[in-house]
């Protein structure tokens, strides 16, 4: 069942509602099952995501280094909670839980680009380039 999740969320950018019964169906396991599945791990998203997703690393090793500041900051500069999206669709926040950057946290990571010791400073340094370019594809 995950890697037809992970091609779904990889293809779509989240998994739709209407695909729980198809998945289900011909993976003959119940509707419950897969959104077990799917709410179980935090990866899957059933709502499309922002245009930017920025993820913020909660590891034991970030949060030595700061990351819980930082994931209070990034949560007041967006406006956001983890899991939800800004109402212009411009951004989602998530948690991750290690990106493997240990050395250099607190990490995030926008897109597909890791970002390591990230202050406050940093943080808004990044968004307010991502409102000043083009989005990247992800």
């Amino acid at each position: 069942m995950l890697p037809v999740l992970h091609a779904i969320q990889d293809t779509c950018g989240y998994v739709p509602k209407t695909a729980i019964g198809v998945i289900a169906k011909r993976l003959q396991v119940t509707k419950a099952e897969v959104h077990g599945v799917i709410s179980f791990y935090h990866h899957f998203r059933t709502q499309p995501p922002g245009q930017q997703v920025i993820q913020v690393c909660r590891a034991e090793a970030c949060q030595a280094v700061g990351g819980r500041a930082l994931e209070d900051h990034a949560q007041q500069a967006l406006n956001l909670g983890y899991h939800q999206t800004s109402l212009t669709g411009e951004f989602t926040l998530e948690p991750v839980y290690c990106l493997g950057n240990c050395a250099c946290g607190p990490s995030i990571r926008i897109g597909g680009r890791i970002h390591g010791r990230v202050t406050p400073e940093r943080f808004n340094a990044l968004i307010d380039a991502l409102q000043t370019r083009p989005v990247e594809v992800q």
